[in-house]
């Protein structure tokens, strides 16, 4: 009979030993990677197809996101309601995404209806002839919703932060205009297509409940196409701001002001990306952080405040992001400067810090779960060019990393005069 006096054994999520369930890899005829994980209990699967074709490639404004996004606007044998029409027909799901180096087609289907869909995947990317008339309603919205989004405060913020720190003609700094929208062409969009997609670099990456037959499906759909495996990243300049500080009136009748803190930072090759993402969520990466306390909690300015590592595949930065009313937006800002005072000068205590262990591990244990959480983890290995021990040498370093570490990280790091300071009213 149990025990009810005794109270159960609470185990640290520190104490589990995390295993990353390997992938699967094959590789079509014509040298295109494929990388599945078969799990799952579920007769569904993810597919998706990574393009070099970001806007780090693109010649002109918004190219590249209008490629991505018309990809499933029209082929020679079918209009976009027919491409649309023939997904939900098997209720299958297919989305375009474009961000700096890469663009991605994910499809999700029922396991047995993907013999079905493959062949108008093919077709889309093989095939797509970018319609006037669907280019014309593409302008339309893309420059009504962008009108709308200009005046909010957040979106201008998240704008220009990028361009101050990475200067206005990297792909991570620049952003769009109405008149970009107004200069696309159906031209260039077949130039970009051509290039970056028809004759472009692709990894594909597969997870789910597997068919037995999925290499015989994806090399009969994908083999014979001019794609090509992996790809050289196109390297930009980083020309930042010269000054530091802006303060800009988006709307003078505002009463939120946004607020972008960033500075520049390395990225994943670099030894100290690991140790940031303990010292991040000490200092404003979780609910329990130190900011939030803070800045939320204690002194009631905000909603949220967070603070995270920008997830680029070459440069990146460390950003500081919040809405505050515009009376306290200044003191807001001083708060976040005397936290990272604070991380620089004492030792995080070894309660708060098994509390972020123990948060970043159960964090990475949900990434864990299911299959496309886990072909997540390692999309994000594979397309940064590391391997699976960066897994496991990061579950090490948040186990471990000493808080003597962490303060000399925040020395290193958290200094003021480093940052852009932005707030957008």
């Amino acid at each position: 009979m149990l025990n009810r006096t005794t109270p159960p054994y609470i185990k640290d999520a520190i104490e589990f030993d995390l295993q990353l369930k390997p992938y699967e890899k094959m590789v079509l005829d014509n040298g295109v990677e494929v990388y599945a994980i078969d799990a799952g209990a579920q007769d569904v699967l993810q597919m998706e197809m990574i393009f070099y074709a970001g806007n780090s490639f693109e010649k002109n404004n918004a190219v590249a996101a209008a490629t991505s996004y018309m990809l499933k606007n029209g082929t020679s044998t079918k209009t976009a309601f027919e491409l649309n029409e023939h997904f939900e027909y098997y209720g299958a799901y297919c989305n375009r995404t474009c961000k700096h180096e890469t663009a991605s087609l994910t499809l999700h289907t029922l396991t047995k209806h993907l013999s079905a869909v493959l062949p108008v995947v093919t077709e889309m990317i093989a095939d797509s002839i970018f319609p006037e008339q669907e280019l014309a309603i593409y302008k339309q919205n893309s420059k009504q919703k962008l009108s709308v989004n200009l005046q909010k405060c957040d979106f201008v913020a998240n704008r220009l932060i990028d361009a101050y720190v990475f200067g206005e003609d990297h792909p991570y700094g620049k952003y769009i205009a109405a008149a970009d929208y107004d200069a696309l062409t159906t031209a260039q969009l077949k130039e970009h297509f051509n290039q970056y997609y028809l004759n472009g670099h692709c990894v594909i990456f597969v997870a789910g409940k597997l068919p037995f037959n999925l290499f015989d499906l994806l090399n009969t759909q994908f083999g014979k196409l001019s794609l090509k495996p992996g790809a050289l990243l196109v390297t930009k300049t980083i020309v930042p701001a010269p000054a530091k500080k802006y303060r800009v009136t988006n709307d003078a009748e505002g009463v939120q002001g946004a607020i972008r803190i960033a500075r520049d930072f390395p990225n994943r090759h670099h030894p100290d990306f690991m140790k940031m993402m303990v010292l991040n969520t000490v200092f404003g990466g979780f609910f329990g952080s130190r900011l939030m306390s803070n800045i939320r909690e204690d002194k009631g300015y905000t909603y949220g405040i967070h603070s995270y590592v920008q997830n680029h595949l070459q440069d990146s930065a460390l950003l500081i992001s919040t809405e505050a009313g515009k009376d306290v937006a200044e003191a807001t800002v001083e708060e976040v400067y005397k936290e990272m005072a604070i991380l620089r000068e004492e030792l995080i205590d070894e309660e708060e810090l098994l509390l972020v262990r123990n948060y970043l591990i159960g964090s990475i244990l949900g990434d864990l779960d299911g299959p496309f959480h886990i072909i997540g983890r390692w999309k994000n290995i594979v397309l940064n060019n590391l391997d699976e021990q960066y897994f496991y040498d990061s579950v090490k370093m948040i186990k471990t990393i000493p808080a003597e570490a962490l303060r000399e990280l925040a020395n290193k790091y958290l200094q003021p005069e480093a940052f852009y300071e932005l707030v957008v009213i």
